[in-house]
């Protein structure tokens, strides 16, 4: 099917400045634009025309004016512990991923806020395939609104916490990742806390700074190695926001949880995973509130990095925590479907074996020739 896109406005992108100002323009009371904020987001309507005290002109106007649509799911891919990966199309045909994982008393989105990322972190398949672009604030909006359109249909518990660790860099693409934490943090639409709610980013210090700033929300740094150099081999981003340049921005950072800021660490096989990188780890967070994630690495088609051994992985935490660090370890879900920390790459049932750029490819093929 040849996907062309909407020249319509996409209402998901309206922030509340841009209804204010809709409103403004077409004669309508300038109120509205909160209760068609509530609409969208607080109640979940897809359509204007069920929008009960907005007024029959303003109704057909809107219809007329905005796209409506939520993104095409291509694909869903369920794993074996409950876990969802909804592979969507954006309204230019272009594919990204999101992840469901429900759990007792809580659901998780991890939504993406790229199609690729231009990072190319060694351990991570979305680096793999480049970056074509960010996505808009409504498109990563639209992700939540996805899965809690799949969990009330299937009465499970709606979504209650964001994690913006899919694909892509997030503080790549600052204005819509801050206009979405607003959205999901305002009491009256989605209603999050702002400790559900969680950015991760490879470390871009302005972006960081600003992101402290402007918004309420956890910060989570994928750090990986308390070395310079090894993490400049690992993260290409190391070279241009050093660590102690990077930690000097953490310590001043407002903090917004009570463990502090979240530290994710891939433990690598022979890579990062010796007493003695525990040893500059400790170093590095020396004055910093922290919580450590320790996360076995998630293989991947053309990679030939391995999870730390249990043994190595159980000394290491138990290092951090004789120094009071916090230091859990988290198995990533779904990564039987490719749905796991570092492994999404827009794959498909048939694609989980192929590696990430071949799959890339695949995808770009399929949009070209309108598929």
């Amino acid at each position: 099917m040849k996907v062309t896109e909407s020249p319509l406005l996409y209402a998901y992108d309206q922030s509340l400045d841009d209804w204010v100002d809709w409103c403004g323009q077409r004669g309508f009371p300038k109120f509205m634009a909160k209760q068609l904020r509530e609409w969208i987001f607080a109640k979940r309507e897809k359509d204007p025309q069920l929008f009960t005290n907005i007024s029959k002109v303003a109704r057909e106007k809107l219809s007329e004016e905005f796209d409506w649509s939520l993104p095409s799911v291509d694909t869903i891919l369920s794993s074996e512990d409950g876990s969802e990966k909804l592979l969507f199309r954006t309204r230019d045909g272009l594919f990204a991923e999101c992840v469901v994982m429900p759990s007792e008393g809580r659901t998780t989105l991890c939504v993406s806020s790229q199609v690729g990322c231009r990072w190319a972190c060694t351990f991570c398949q979305t680096g793999r395939m480049g970056l074509t672009r960010s996505l808009s604030s409504g498109e990563i909006l639209s992700q939540v609104l996805l899965a809690n359109e799949k969990m009330a249909e299937s009465g499970q518990k709606l979504v209650s916490n964001v994690v913006f660790m899919g694909m892509g860099e997030p503080l790549d693409n600052l204005d819509g990742v801050i206009e979405v934490c607003r959205t999901l943090t305002d009491p009256k639409l989605f209603g999050l806390s702002k400790h559900r709610v969680t950015v991760s980013t490879v470390g871009l210090v302005p972006e960081i700074e600003r992101l402290g700033q402007e918004v309420a929300v956890s910060l989570a740094i994928s750090l990986h190695s308390a070395d310079n150099a090894h993490r400049g081999s690992m993260m290409p981003v190391n070279r241009k926001y050093p660590l102690e340049v990077l930690k000097q921005t953490l310590l001043e950072y407002p903090i917004q949880t009570r463990h502090g800021i979240t530290f994710e660490y891939v433990m690598i096989k022979g890579e990062n995973d010796s007493i003695a990188h525990a040893k500059k780890l400790v170093k590095f967070l020396h004055g910093l509130k922290a919580k450590v994630n320790l996360i076995p690495m998630n293989a991947h088609p053309g990679n030939p990095m391995e999870a730390s051994e249990a043994e190595r992985l159980r000394e290491f935490q138990k290092y951090l925590s004789d120094r009071s660090i916090p230091a859990p370890v988290r198995y990533s879900r779904g990564q039987d479907v490719s749905a796991a920390c570092g492994q999404l790459a827009t794959k498909r049932m048939e694609d989980l074996d192929l590696e990430p750029h071949k799959v890339a490819r695949e995808r770009k093929k399929e949009i070209r020739e309108g598929n």
